[in-house]
């Protein structure tokens, strides 16, 4: 597909050749699957898809695979809670983990899963709520007001977890009610070296080899969830040309974005954000030097800082592209009305990112808080507000803490994985190092932060003197409410109660800016459905969409790269690289290599719809069966926050038969593998 095509493609009708679009479940694309594939989308493969898929809230995505509360996602979306669940003498992330008994499960301290269970669209309640004729300030804190109803109302009503989704950007609202858990295991997870072949040198690269997965269990009540609704495991996965399905959680797009909205995403937010993450990857990188146990407690930040990092410049060089902004340009042009009568909603959204830029850099800094990269800090910031919005009705408090938000909020605040003062103090020195760089010593806010001291004596005091790496301790604190927090002479209490007032106030102008752009968003919308109705998927938000396309290789400067690789091809380049970390094997690898069949497919690539958050996804037949496992896209991909193109850009997966492959013959998960085949 040539690029103009794809480009155009975002504002009319879909294309008989192009698999766009991160669908809802309560929209699907049922038609265009008829007219393109003959296949014919049943509500009941729907529904299975709906209450199969699973989000993780450690961002990513995951299914169940047996109607035993069995899950799989990938081993870099477990890997947080696989650290966590690691110690000195044994280091999961490095040798890998098997559970051959449901005894020998291992409990996650902090992971929720949502399954969502309905959707309902209330987009009339909330835009009955805001008047046309209230001022910036009004129409926010009516919006809040009925978006705090609406989910306190559901939680009330429904005991489950809602959440109100925003979509095209503000034209339309729907609840979204979920089944949460938290009660999680680790079942098994392969060893991080055969998970992340390759290292950072491959990522977002094909071909690939990775086992890029890890399994959990579900539980309930203290058994086993019964999880009917699952996708039967295939044994022998996807072929060329076959069409597949992802269902998962997509993070976040930005296709329906104005033009000045993408120049300033551009000039302004990426290059802030690539700084930071550089800054944030050399910080950690430096500190996994000082030995092998900083090197274990880094490695947890390192992938998901250096993998932000990379998307994020792939994201930053599509928008330097002049072609792509010229076509989009374009293409706005085409959508925009001629006359607007004085009312131009494009120029709204202009005017937002003019009069808020001042404050932009302030507001990621201290409200947002990329100053201060803490857990500890978190963990205190939030008791603070706590304290002073519980006692608030719904509507009045930060979002994240009404009553639909708040067993999720305490859950996380009352983790009990481990916390080390000495990590948790370089990285807070090194965001105040960043700060200090971005605005300046001589800055207000920075003179009221630093309290006259010299950064690694401001990190060392803040540090040293909090307490709330003892989740007894917070819990005291959240218990005793404005009078225990008022009382408390803990560092970093004391600290972020400082910074509260100038913190909430960039936040309300933020939030009161972000107001006009979604009204003039949903201006936007109007005029587009009139055109196109809903034949347009909307921007990712973090929640479930399915995608589709076919199982297809691609050509790169005249090479033909192949739909899929195979074990044999992974250990021929461990070989020509001479086996040098990133591309090493563990020793399982290198013993058991005969034992495998070479020519097992490993990854494979296809034109579905994806992005970050797809990351564990479920890759579907049109039989509904797990036939692989999304765990990246290629750089050729990385544009498609923007827009969509099949020319080059592939998602990659774990074939199912490379899962079962290495299960069977490697890792001797006989239980495991009777499961996954239903005995």
């Amino acid at each position: 597909m040539k690029l103009r095509f794809a480009l155009i493609f975002l504002f009319i009708a879909a294309s008989a050749r192009a698999d766009e679009g991160m669908w809802l479940l309560n929209q699907p694309p049922r038609e265009l699957l008829k007219k393109k594939y003959d296949f014919d989308l049943t509500d009941a493969w729907l529904q299975r898809a709906m209450k199969a898929s699973i989000r993780f809230n450690n961002g990513g995505s995951g299914s169940f695979v047996s109607p035993n509360g069995l899950a799989i996602t990938n081993h870099h979306i477990g890997s947080d809670l696989i650290q966590k669940l690691s110690t000195k003498d044994n280091d999961l992330h490095k040798h890998g983990f098997l559970a051959k008994t449901m005894d020998e499960e291992l409990k996650c301290p902090d992971l929720e899963l949502n399954v969502l269970q309905e959707i309902i669209d209330v987009t009339d309640q909330v835009q009955a709520a805001v008047k046309p004729e209230m001022k910036p300030a009004e129409a926010l804190a009516a919006r809040k007001a009925i978006l705090a109803k609406i989910t306190k109302d559901s939680l009330a009503k429904t005991g489950l977890r809602s959440d109100i989704v925003t979509l095209y950007h503000g034209a339309h609202y729907h609840l979204y009610r979920y089944k949460k858990y938290t009660d999680v295991r680790l079942v098994m997870a392969p060893e991080y070296q055969i998970a992340f072949f390759g290292g950072d040198s491959d990522n977002f690269e094909y071909p690939r080899y990775n086992l890029d997965i890890c399994f959990f269990r579900v539980y309930e009540n203290g058994k086993p969830l019964k999880t009917p609704d699952y996708f039967k495991f295939s044994t022998t996965g996807p072929k060329d040309k076959e069409l597949v399905f992802v269902s998962g959680h997509p993070g976040t797009t930005n296709r329906l974005e104005t033009y000045s909205h993408l120049v300033h995403r551009r000039d302004v937010i990426l290059p802030y954000t690539l700084q930071m993450l550089r800054y944030k990857e050399a910080l950690l990188s430096q500190y996994a030097e000082k030995g092998a146990e900083q090197r274990r407690w880094a490695q947890r930040d390192i992938f998901p800082v250096a993998n932000a990092g990379k998307a994020l410049t792939g994201q930053y060089h599509g928008l330097l592209d002049p072609a792509i902004m010229r076509q989009k340009k374009e293409a706005e042009a085409e959508l925009r009305p001629v006359d607007t009568d004085g009312f131009d909603p494009w120029r709204r959204i202009g005017y937002v990112h003019v009069a808020f830029h001042g404050k932009q850099l302030d507001y990621f800094l201290l409200e947002r808080g990329d100053a201060f990269d803490s857990r500890l800090f978190r963990v205190a910031r939030h008791l603070v507000r706590l304290a002073a919005d519980l006692p608030k009705d719904d509507a009045k408090r930060l979002s994240e803490y009404r009553s639909s938000a708040l067993e999720s909020m305490k859950f996380q605040l009352f983790s009990p994985s481990p916390i080390v003062k000495e990590y948790e103090q370089m990285k807070l020195a090194g965001s105040l190092y960043f700060l200090v760089e971005k605005l300046g010593i001589g800055a207000p806010d920075v003179g009221q932060i630093m309290a006259g001291r010299s950064i690694p004596d401001r990190a060392r005091e803040l540090i040293a003197g909090t307490k709330l790496d003892d989740v007894a301790e917070r819990k005291r604190l959240f218990e005793g409410g404005t009078k225990a927090i008022a009382e408390s002479k803990d560092s970093l209490i004391l600290f972020a109660q400082k910074i509260d007032k100038v913190s909430r106030k960039l936040r309300q102008e933020f939030e009161e800016a972000d107001e006009i752009q979604q009204q003039a968003y949903a201006d936007i919308a109007k005029i587009r459905f009139k055109k196109f109705g809903t034949s347009i998927a909307p921007d990712a938000t973090f929640t479930l969409r399915l995608a589709f396309g076919t199982v297809q290789g691609y050509d790169v400067d005249g090479v033909k790269l192949g739909y899929t690789t195979t074990f044999d091809q992974m250990y021929s380049r461990a070989k020509k690289q001479q086996y040098h970390d990133p591309f090493h094997l563990p020793k399982r690898w290198l013993d058991g290599k005969d034992k495998l069949d070479p020519k097992t497919p490993f990854n494979f690539v296809s034109t579905a719809d994806t992005i970050g958050g797809n990351s564990g996804s479920p890759v579907l037949n049109r039989a509904g069966e797990f036939v692989g496992i999304n765990f990246d896209r290629n750089r050729h991909g990385l544009v498609r926050n923007f827009v969509y193109t099949d020319h080059q850009a592939r998602h990659i997966s774990v074939h199912s038969r490379a899962i079962v492959e290495s299960l069977r013959k490697l890792y001797g998960a006989d239980e495991l593998l009777a499961e996954l085949a239903g005995r």
